[in-house]
């Protein structure tokens, strides 16, 4: 069995499926990891959620930002926004059921045995592999419990540093933002969304998140995406796989138990762009 992992599809249906076929995919052996942002931005949204849904018990998905906008849209009439591509989803026969699976889906998960933690976007200093599963766990069961308070709350980058003694909708704010949009935080455990650079761009004290010194899961490899501008990155025990295929970059696989054999790739056939 094959452990492979997927970075942000974002509606690059077409894509997805000569990369599922590059890899060798076998349903009776392997298993495929997506870090988040199955949809939205790129042409066929509806396509891509149906097909990782088919995959059943061979797929493992996380929720990425995009993912949350989209049940946001769909269960609390959250705004869309000029550049989403969702429409398609939000008026097809089986909506409500591809919803429903996307509303099911957890935000961290964590392998024991190979060490491997999923997440779409990343974990601040503090968070230990046990953290980041209990504070994923929390939203995940306000997401199941009651996804209108939610979807409706969690819009908003504050509050914009750890604390343990956050409560209510801002801890489940801050969580949501760490796991879906982090890519700059401080040793401190403060994050920014306003920079989305390359690791090298912003100015001291910010810091790629997996660059923080003394961080409490630094022991686990981390498997991430949504950081098109930093690329295919595999080191300090972290795994970046977005490639910006719905920019006309790549779109990239990794074997998890054979990571020396290096990154897959397809090409993106969209447009080419500097948009993250």
């Amino acid at each position: 069995m094959a452990r492979w992992a997927i970075g942000d599809i974002q509606g690059c249906a077409d894509e997805l499926a000569a990369l599922i076929a590059r890899i060798g995919f076998k349903s009776d052996r392997d298993r495929i990891w997506f870090v988040g942002d199955l949809v939205n931005r790129g042409p066929n949204s509806l396509k891509v959620l149906r097909l990782v849904r088919g995959l059943a018990d061979n797929a493992l998905c996380v929720l990425g930002n995009h993912d949350l906008h989209l049940l946001a849209v769909a269960t609390v009439k959250a705004k869309l926004r000029k550049s989403d591509t969702l429409k398609a989803i939000l008026e097809a026969p089986d909506r409500n059921a591809l919803i429903e699976w996307l509303t099911q889906r957890p935000l961290a998960h964590y392998q024991a045995d190979a060490d491997d933690l999923l997440v779409h976007a990343g974990v601040v200093p503090q968070w230990s592999v046990a953290d980041t599963l209990a504070l994923a766990g929390e939203v995940q069961h306000a997401l199941r419990a009651d996804p209108q308070a939610l979807l409706a709350a969690m819009y908003g980058d504050e509050p914009d540093r750890w604390q343990p003694s956050l409560k209510g909708a801002d801890r489940l704010r801050f969580a949501v933002n760490v796991l879906t949009r982090l890519r700059f935080c401080t040793a401190e455990g403060r994050i920014d969304f306003r920079q989305k650079g390359k690791p090298d761009s912003a100015p001291p004290p910010w810091m790629p998140w997996f660059k923080a010194p003394r961080r409490a899961a630094a022991g686990t490899r981390i498997v991430f995406g949504h950081w098109s501008a930093l690329g295919y990155y595999n080191a300090d025990r972290a795994v970046g796989l977005d490639t910006g295929c719905v920019w006309g970059g790549a779109l990239t696989a990794l074997n998890l138990d054979e990571p020396d054999a290096g990154p897959v790739s397809v090409p993106s056939r969209q447009p080419r762009s500097i948009e993250e």
